[in-house]
């Protein structure tokens, strides 16, 4: 069995994609059992969804910290611990710091989200350091996500941050100014421009929490941002 701690839009995409292949225990804080069931999985105590050998923490960054901490004394031996946040350093850091010596860490983010993913996996790209886990073990899990067709990325949390700081933080920061300077269809358009509507609509389907937690817990986010401005200046 998996457990899953969060039920926000990418916890509910996780728990329907994993429900297919193995009975899973979801915990949110708020009652979303309708929900829940719905996916295929079932609603669980936290107590009990750390019991499960596989953990996966689908919670905002800025909560990660506060969940490490209630779920440490909770997790049983021998246990993998999955993150799938937008950023890397920090999270890692902060699991190392929380999660007893007995316990696996495995650092992921799934770079797709419940719109570009709604109807297949294929093709979608995932990121995986395996910061503490046996090898046999790590492998097992490739095999599964690469059998859904998954393509498989791995490297350090650091190189993580600094692509990622370009590829997703300054493309929601773009989306989000066309927001704000009130980009919308128009009659006399160009492919160019609609592409710049697209990034709009993606990013806007996302929470502001998502794009302040973006920026502010990766380290390479400022930086990039910055550049970027000049650039425009």
């Amino acid at each position: 069995m998996i457990g899953i701690i969060g039920f926000g839009r990418f916890g509910k995409l996780t728990a329907r994609y994993l429900a297919q292949d193995f009975e899973v225990l979801v915990y949110h804080r708020s009652d979303k059992s309708t929900e829940i069931k719905k996916c295929g999985a079932h609603t669980a105590l936290l107590k009990d969804v750390c019991r499960q050998k596989i953990v996966i923490l689908c919670v905002p960054i800025s909560k990660l910290q506060e969940v490490l901490v209630e779920i440490g004394p909770l997790l049983k031996k021998g246990a993998v611990v999955v993150d799938v946040c937008s950023v890397k350093v920090y999270p890692v850091q902060w699991m190392q710091a929380a999660l007893p010596e007995t316990v696996s860490i495995l650092a992921t983010h799934p770079i797709f989200g419940p719109d570009s993913a709604a109807d297949s996996l294929k093709g979608r790209k995932i990121f995986l350091s395996p910061i503490r886990i046996e090898k046999a073990l790590y492998q097992k899990i490739k095999t599964y996500l690469a059998s859904k067709e998954l393509v498989l990325i791995e490297s350090t949390p650091e190189d993580h941050d600094e692509q990622i700081a370009v590829s997703l933080a300054l493309t929601h920061y773009i989306g989000r100014s066309l927001s704000a300077f009130g980009a919308a269809p128009l009659i006399i358009d160009s492919e160019g421009y609609k592409r710049l509507l697209h990034i709009l609509e993606v990013v806007e389907n996302d929470t502001w929490q998502l794009f302040h937690d973006m920026h502010h817990y990766n380290p390479y986010a400022q930086e990039k941002r910055t550049a970027f401005m000049e650039a425009m200046q």
